[in-house]
């Protein structure tokens, strides 16, 4: 076991240097290649030497890289939340759009839009981060009882029952006030609509959230390993707990004011990064940072080699076999 702990720490700088390599570079495809295939050249003049006159600096510069750079974001912010998920609930079924999140940030979304139709996009992130709590508190509220404690099956079965609850109140709200068409884009889920203004805000909270995650990993770390361990080292259990869902909950509520709900993302990594370099959190976090902002960019692009297909069925693809092989583990991590 030992040994085997010590390998995987060994390749962790490997495996990190070729992730960022490997996102670098589909960062870079992404930007070539589109409905438009355009060269690096051109990509680079509308970054450095910007002009409006140009239809291909404006494409570029106006939709595709920032559709991209959103892409990275929103990965980054769903595979974090689902490995810091993973680790507090000690679920390897945890993930934001299977565990009410997703769905809550949606109907709180569809909910401001209907009272305040001209909200900016600060206004729908928060009103996507209370979603989130919402979802979140439901799902942990009806998934938990006195005497059973948690469980992975409990908690998945209560996460698809609030999140069709709250996917009936989004889908009634948008009848109601006709937001049918910007409730269908927050269903199917897509980084076509990102804008400079969004990443702007968007992007530096994430970045700190995720740092304040990575100073708090050995707490994590400890905390995955059981209560009773992390109350024996002298670790407040109660406050790295709720101060690590707040944090998924931001995360949550971002990524769904940006692309809508993508699920699997948040399931996915953080099992493929504790199989490459163990489950200390401060491998996990950055790691899972980084292939999250791969996997979704890389998806995004297969989307739009579809013909804009919807992201979130192209992960889908992936996710859902790899969702039933961890049910019939019973959620084992791996």
């Amino acid at each position: 076991m030992n040994q085997t702990k010590t390998v995987k720490e060994n390749r962790y700088p490997i495996i990190l240097t070729v992730t960022i390599i490997l996102l670098v570079a589909v960062l870079l495809l992404s930007f070539l290649f589109g409905a438009k295939t355009t060269s690096i050249q051109m990509v680079y003049d509308a970054i450095f030497n910007y002009n409006p006159q140009i239809e291909e600096h404006n494409i570029l510069r106006e939709i595709r890289i920032p559709r991209e750079i959103g892409a990275v974001i929103v990965g980054m912010a769903l595979a974090v939340s689902g490995a810091v998920m993973q680790g507090v609930t000690r679920n390897g079924l945890a993930d934001p759009g299977l565990l009410g999140l997703n769905a809550g940030a949606s109907m709180m979304l569809a909910l401001t839009l209907a009272v305040i139709p001209s909200a900016g996009y600060f206004t729908l992130m928060l009103a996507g981060f209370i979603g989130a709590g919402i979802g979140g508190i439901l799902v942990m509220s009806v998934g938990s009882s006195k005497r059973g404690g948690f469980s992975p099956m409990r908690l998945v079965l209560a996460g698809a029952a609030v999140s069709a609850l709250l996917t009936a109140a989004s889908e009634g709200i948008a009848l109601i006030f006709r937001l049918n068409q910007t409730l269908t884009f927050w269903s199917v889920g897509g980084v076509s609509g990102t804008t400079w203004k969004q990443l702007m805000i968007s992007t530096p909270i994430v970045i700190v959230i995720l740092i304040v995650l990575i100073i708090m990993s050995r707490q994590l770390t400890i905390l995955s390993l059981g209560d009773t361990l992390s109350k024996g080292l002298g670790q407040n259990s109660t406050v790295v707990r709720y101060t690590s869902l707040v944090a998924t909950m931001f995360l949550a509520g971002i990524a769904v004011s940006i692309v809508g709900q993508i699920a699997f993302v948040g399931l996915m990594v953080p099992h493929i990064v504790r199989f490459m370099v163990g489950t200390d959190y401060k491998r996990v976090i950055p790691l899972s940072a980084l292939l999250g902002g791969f996997i979704l960019l890389f998806a995004d692009m297969i989307a739009r080699m579809l013909g804009e297909a919807p992201i979130g069925a192209v992960i889908s693809i992936i996710g859902v076999p790899f969702f039933l092989y961890l049910v019939r583990r019973d959620g084992k991590i791996l």
